[in-house]
């Protein structure tokens, strides 16, 4: 599965794909925002992965990993979330958070454990998906995971 990094021109695409599958669209164009995408043969998005990163670089919060409903249950998903997490590792990152309400179980398999939600959202204040879940009430209805990086 070779990934490529998410362009300007690829925001638009992704933000398609990851309606349909249900994620949050914040935040896509950030800076502080890296993803990347799979593509099938025709170049369609069938994937997607990325984290945002904390300001001071401590603290990513993994978002964006979806696949394709056509081109699950091949391990695909997993390869994605361990990418994402090696390339906040190797930015500098020490823990990685994220918000699942659906796939505690697949998140598990990967070494997260149940967070507390205001912790997360105090490592991460500065990021989109914290901020928009902060605007909307959202926040109140998320669960929250977390894993330290040097298990990658």
């Amino acid at each position: 599965m070779p990934l490529e990094e998410c362009r300007a021109g690829d925001v638009e695409a992704l933000t398609a794909f990851l309606r349909e599958v249900d994620l949050t669209l914040s935040g896509l164009d950030a800076p502080s925002v890296r993803l990347w995408l799979d593509r099938d043969q025709h170049g369609a998005i069938v994937g997607s992965t990325g984290y945002e990163i904390s300001a001071d670089g401590r603290h990513a919060l993994i978002r964006s990993v979806a696949v394709s409903p056509a081109w699950r249950s091949r391990g695909s998903g997993t390869t994605l979330a361990r990418f994402a997490l090696d390339r906040a590792a190797d930015e500098g990152a020490s823990t990685a958070w994220l918000f699942s309400r659906r796939s505690g179980p697949f998140w598990q398999g990967l070494g997260f454990s149940p967070a507390d939600r205001d912790e997360l959202a105090q490592a991460l204040a500065d990021t989109h998906q914290v901020q928009l879940f902060r605007r909307t009430g959202q926040l109140d209805r998320e669960v929250a995971w977390s894993r330290p990086l040097s298990q990658v």
